[in-house]
């Protein structure tokens, strides 16, 4: 059965829009044209995904996102026709997911949803809550200073090689694909990534690793992805 996603838009001409190509996937739809409407439809529906525009009367998507923030956790893309850095950042910042700045593209917008909505079904109920630091033989990953040892030696990583390491260690022995990596570390929608991932695991090993052709901690699983391991 197709996840059911809510869009809140002043705009009913954008809603039209965004409605014919998510109707096209097969997902079940509900829309609001504010921030309390789309509240009342929360209460009254399980609503798998949200996308709501951020400039509505009555109640704005900064606030609603927030009012939504505090009793649950599905994805929310915000749209917004500011393009703005700190737009998109204020949106971010208050629990939203992803960001799309009008005009945009459908089929963007459509790729994006269904990139929010893999993510929360794979980690949404079982990703670990969050720890100042996670050791796994010798490896020690401060996730709170941003700063990785090895039998402490510190290690210097880029801030993506970081967040991929964070990842892999958060699911310490779960295989993870090439397609959730990306989409966890580089939050947006995997396109046929798959160098950019394999290029970024080869810097970790090179780093992290005694040997990098022969790993001790991240583990190569053929045709399906990478997992952290300690022998």
């Amino acid at each position: 059965m197709k996840e059911t996603i809510l869009i809140v838009d002043d705009e009913r001409e954008i809603v039209k829009l965004i409605e014919i190509y998510l109707q096209n996937e097969g997902y079940t739809l509900f829309s609001a044209s504010d921030g309390e409407e789309a509240l009342s439809i929360l209460e009254a529906h399980q609503i798998d995904l949200i996308i709501l525009d951020i400039m509505m009367p009555r109640l704005n998507g900064i606030e609603a996102c927030m009012r939504i923030r505090e009793t649950r956790d599905i994805p929310i893309i915000m749209l917004s026709a500011k393009s703005e850095d700190m737009d998109k950042i204020e949106g971010l910042s208050i629990g939203a997911d992803d960001y799309v700045a009008k005009p945009f593209n459908p089929l963007e917008l459509v790729a994006r949803a269904k990139s929010q909505l893999r993510r929360y079904q794979r980690f949404g109920k079982y990703i670990p809550a969050n720890q100042d630091e996670i050791t796994i033989d010798g490896l020690t990953i401060n996730t709170a200073k941003h700063r990785v040892t090895m039998n402490d030696r510190e290690v210097k990583l880029t801030p993506r090689e970081f967040e991929l390491l964070k990842l892999l260690a958060l699911h310490r022995g779960v295989v993870l694909g090439m397609e959730t990596i990306y989409e966890e570390v580089w939050k947006e929608p995997y396109m046929q990534s798959k160098n950019t991932v394999m290029v970024h695991i080869r810097r970790l090993r090179e780093k992290l690793e005694q040997d990098p052709q022969h790993p001790r901690y991240i583990k190569t699983v053929w045709g399906i992805g990478y997992k952290l391991e300690a022998n």
